[in-house]
């Protein structure tokens, strides 16, 4: 009895179609991985000593599960004595604060706490897979004595899975599985110094240049952020796209040489 044993060319197509598809699924994986940690992300300027508004950036990293719980935590070593949620449709934000064991001075006035967390609890709505939310924050002062703040965030999922954003990034070591959103400040400047509020009323003509200038830094936030999306999956598409070419190449090659071979 004979027995038939698979050609050479059958091995090598095989091979380089397991290797291709090992490759295909390595980057599928790593593009819907590497851009899916909670950040923070400014709104404009986040100037030391002044006040800023940024987003809380929460995307959902589960195929079968919803995300129904944020909680950030703002740091006591450099207190912020206001931290003010902008309403979510379909989310409850709660405040929390805590005791300070040295007082801040704001406005002239002494400050014997801060606000240490703020939580968000799904009232109506999810962060459904393939999903993100951000949570908007007012937040002030920002501190004088420091490059970044960073804020740990804790994600609940419905399936009652948690996941911790909570390691600290080490210089000159890799990013952790679990980074904590990091806010960097920028240098202090006159704009941007947080003073006292103007009185209520109109506003001057250089408070009204102020919100003008503010709401184009804005647009122009808009604008890049919408732009590096845009990049970050034309690239990821290309990149899959490559490796499918690539493959489909090879595998054509093995084929014709057996053909000739024939």
């Amino acid at each position: 009895m004979t027995v038939s044993r698979p050609s050479s060319s059958r091995l090598s197509a095989s091979r380089v179609a397991l290797a291709g598809g090992i490759a295909l699924s390595s980057v599928v994986l790593l593009s819907g991985t590497a851009f899916a940690h909670v950040s923070v992300q400014p709104q404009g300027e986040a100037a030391k000593g002044g006040y800023a508004t940024v987003n809380i950036k929460v995307p959902n990293e589960r195929d079968n599960a919803s995300t129904v719980k944020v909680e950030v935590n703002f740091p006591l070593d450099h207190p912020l004595a206001s931290v003010m949620p902008q309403p979510v449709p379909g989310w409850k934000a709660e405040v929390t604060r805590s005791k300070l064991s040295k007082p801040l001075e704001l406005h002239g006035k002494k400050i014997n706490e801060a606000v240490s967390k703020v939580t968000w609890t799904a009232d109506g709505s999810k962060i459904g897979p393939g999903q993100f939310q951000q949570f908007p924050l007012s937040l002030g002062r920002l501190p004088e004595d420091a490059d970044e703040l960073v804020i740990k965030a804790i994600q609940t999922y419905d399936n009652k899975d948690v996941v911790r954003w909570i390691e600290e990034q080490k210089e000159g070591a890799e990013e952790p599985q679990f980074p904590a959103p990091v806010l960097k400040l920028s240098a202090a400047s006159d704009d941007h110094h947080g003073g006292a509020a103007a009185p209520s009323g109109a506003p001057s003509a250089s408070a009204s240049a102020d919100d003008k200038a503010g709401h184009e830094d804005e647009t122009a936030s808009h604008k890049e952020t919408a732009a590096a999306d845009s990049s970050d999956t034309t690239a990821r598409i290309l990149g899959v796209l490559g490796i499918l070419i690539g493959v489909a190449g090879v595998a054509f090659g093995v084929l014709a040489g057996r053909r000739r071979s024939l």
